[in-house]
């Protein structure tokens, strides 16, 4: 049986029943890889290895929480947006 003929079967018997109907497959692939990727960088951490990306940034804030202390922003990457703002804001003040 495909995945497709098995949803299709439990959507009938979820209408029979009266229930919701399952999700359709696939359409929480990328939700599963967040989690599945979330779960490896915990476990980075637990084992001693520096956290990156969103795991950093709710460990920052669950700490910070936890020291009763506002969370600031982490930094921003080199080369990014606001850099290019603030460079193009220094230009403009420049007197010619």
């Amino acid at each position: 049986m495909s995945i497709t003929q098995q949803y299709l079967l439990d959507s009938y018997r979820a209408r029979q029943l009266g229930v919701p109907a399952p999700p359709a497959p696939g359409s929480q692939d990328w939700q599963v890889v967040r989690e599945w990727r979330d779960h490896r960088q915990f476990h980075a951490v637990i084992a001693g290895r520096p956290a990156r990306g969103r795991a950093r940034r709710a460990l920052h804030r669950w700490w910070a929480r936890a020291l009763g202390r506002p969370a600031r922003a982490v930094r921003p990457r080199s080369g990014s947006r606001s850099e290019a703002n603030a460079a193009i804001a220094r230009y403009d003040r420049t007197p010619e």
